[in-house]
């Protein structure tokens, strides 16, 4: 088992601390969080043990779970790494592409590990179909949310949209050539809306769409390629695969065939994938664990992180 400590114990810093102290691939030795009011609360209320500084919980542990505010991540990534600590980092990995950058000379230069926490990676509708989703040529991507003023610090590209970036920029094998952009404020001081369209050297383009003042949450993104259509429901956790094959000489009474133009008959089918129930969350913990002791490279690296960052920021420069 991996010594663990938690830095931050926020929302989701708590949520941390409970599938820490549940896995069978961590001890979790303890938290930090500068808040002490808090920090008090959520130890006698949980039972974790509190640290008085980032640099004694450090010393204390083999991996750093960093779950703090954005502007704070590189600071905190910095002095783990230094101390020779892998480290497991929210998404976004830092606050900019050049503190993104550093992290990744500075894990290589002490030869540890980082993780990013971009959750939508391990979800079971998208793991449940990853493998079918072969040389996309269209995406589209929609995540709307009800608003919620925790996070609104950030525009909703850096809130919501990286998490669609991340699942674009590993099913495309390809280099981005170009990016559209476009947000809007409703409330924030920050773009509430925004809408960008990424294209790939290899021809692909992913159009997405993300709200945060939305009347209802929607998470979906759907991939379209020779031969098939790939829809995921993240929210909902379902996924379906519609494909298509050359038609039967004879097709049955049930069969669903069409004619293009040319007379080129296909006969679609359905897929139904088999999505298993999962804690994201945990699995994308855990991995990083398996990372760790089979020397690997983790499922979302800090250079995945990092590119995640380059483009989001990309798209918010083009506002």
């Amino acid at each position: 088992m991996l010594n663990v400590g938690v830095l931050g114990a926020g929302h989701l810093g708590k949520i941390h601390l409970r599938l820490l102290q549940q896995s069978t691939l961590y001890n979790l030795v303890g938290f930090y969080d500068p808040d002490q009011e808090n920090s008090k609360k959520v130890s006698e209320e949980f039972g974790y043990k509190p640290f008085d500084s980032i640099e004694s919980l450090i010393d204390a542990v083999e991996v750093v779970d960093i779950v703090t505010p954005t502007l704070s991540h590189f600071d905190c990534a910095k002095m783990a790494i230094e101390k020779g600590r892998h480290i497991f980092i929210e998404k976004p990995i830092a606050n900019t592409v050049i503190e993104a950058e550093a992290m990744v000379t500075l894990a290589s230069q002490y030869h540890v590990k980082g993780q990013v926490g971009h959750v939508e990676r391990f979800n079971p509708a998208f793991t449940a179909v990853k493998d079918t989703i072969n040389t996309p040529m269209f995406i589209e991507a929609h995540r709307l949310a009800e608003f919620n003023p925790r996070g609104t610090d950030v525009s909703v590209v850096l809130d919501l949209m990286i998490h669609d970036i991340d699942i674009i920029l590993a099913t495309v094998k390809s280099k981005v050539v170009d990016i559209q952009s476009s947000g809007i404020s409703v409330i924030s001081e920050t773009p509430d809306i925004a809408n960008a369209r990424i294209a790939f050297e290899n021809g692909c383009v992913a159009n997405l769409t993300a709200s945060r003042i939305s009347l209802k949450n929607m998470r979906k993104i759907r991939f379209f390629q020779k031969d098939a259509y790939i829809s995921v429901d993240m929210l909902e956790k379902k996924s379906e695969v519609v494909k298509m094959k050359d038609a039967p000489e004879k097709p049955g009474d049930f069969d669903m065939i069409l004619e293009n133009a040319e007379g080129v008959k296909k006969q679609i089918y359905f897929d139904n994938p088999d999505v298993q129930p999962n804690n994201a969350i945990l699995d994308e913990l855990e991995t990083f664990a398996q990372a760790i002791a089979k020397n690997s490279e983790p499922i979302v690296s800090l250079g995945h992180g990092t590119e995640n960052l380059r483009i989001a920021h990309q798209i918010i420069d083009n506002f």
